[in-house]
This record gives structure tokens, sequence and C-alpha cells, in this order.
């Protein structure tokens, strides 16, 4: 595996080393001893998969506040996303910036987005699947997020939403809001 880290502190993007023939290919995806030497070491304890039917969805911006926060490792097994952290880390050097990355099935590359990060996709392909581990259990009374749409945050979405949840869209405005949920 090859890991780069990005522009926002601890967020890094993963290419998977290929051994191709004739049948296909074999990668390995994620290795605790390979993550650990490279300062990644969450415990992934869950598995969510999401699949979206048409280009132009967004999913996200998501989290999970203390304490139940979460790293997670996101990989796209369909189709290709524009996948987003956004550093929610008051102590951060990187804190409200974000970082985007195309990931794509046919490439098998992935992110680690680490505790305090908001995460979410849009969807650039009809038909994309995401697959990804996270460090603690779905806590519903620690789900949380943030507007994709947000002035403060400057994400610069490679196409239109077309497609967003009611729940998405509901998330306060940095602006509008007074809970800092990783200070």
């Amino acid at each position: 595996m090859r890991f780069e880290p990005t522009s926002v502190d601890c967020v890094v993007l993963i290419d998977v080393d290929r051994i191709e023939d004739e049948r296909g290919f074999f990668a390995r995806a994620w290795c605790r001893r390979e993550f650990a030497d490279h300062g990644l070491d969450a415990e992934f304890v869950q598995e969510n998969v999401g699949f979206s039917a048409s280009a132009g969805t967004m999913r996200g911006l998501h989290f999970q506040k203390r304490p139940n926060a979460e790293a997670k490792l996101v990989r796209c097994t369909s189709g290709a996303v524009w996948d987003v952290a956004v550093d929610l880390r008051p102590t951060s050097p990187t804190y409200l910036q974000s970082v985007g990355c195309e990931l794509r099935s046919d490439r098998g590359n992935m992110l680690y987005v680490p505790v305090g990060c908001a995460h979410g996709y849009l969807t650039l392909t009809d038909g994309a699947e995401v697959r990804y581990l996270t460090s603690q259990s779905y806590a519903p009374e620690s789900v949380a997020g943030a507007r994709y749409d947000d002035d403060e945050l400057a994400i610069k979405w490679p196409r239109d939403v077309t497609i967003v949840s009611e729940q998405d869209l509901s998330w306060p405005l940095l602006s509008e809001s007074d809970e800092r949920p990783f200070e």
C-alpha cells in the first residue's frame, strides 16, 4: 500500500498495490501493522455500505460526537465518488479545512478519515457504492453533521448536487451553531 498525506492533518489517501494476472488482481486493503507504521492506529469495529442509484447524490457531511467519535476508512466499490473530509478539531493546524479526492472502484483507492473530521461524498456515476470501516459502532445519540454547502467550509464539489436528504439539509451552518463537537 502507498500512503499519501493530504493537505488536511492526519487525512491520508491510500493506494493499494495490485498483483495482477490473467484472473484479475489481488490486493491488501487493510493491514493493522502497516497502518500503524504510518500513524493510523484505528481499530475498526463496523463496516457500512451505501448505494446511490444516481450521479449527483450527496451523502454527508457526517460524524459522531464524543464519546462515540469515529475514524473511517472509505472505499468506492462500484463507480466513482468525490470523497471529502473536513477537519473539525479546533486544535488542529488544518481546522475547518477540507480535502476532496476521487475514489474509483477501478482504482481501489481509499481515504482514511481520522477522529474529529466530518465525512461526506458526492456520487460521480450512476450506481455508485461506497463501503467504509468505522472505529466505533453506530450510536444514534452521537450522530451529527455539517452542511455540505456551508460557505465557511468553501468545499469545491466537482459537479452539481441533485439529490440530498432532508437530514443532510437540516444540519446547521457553522455560523449558526455554538456547538464545537471536538473541543
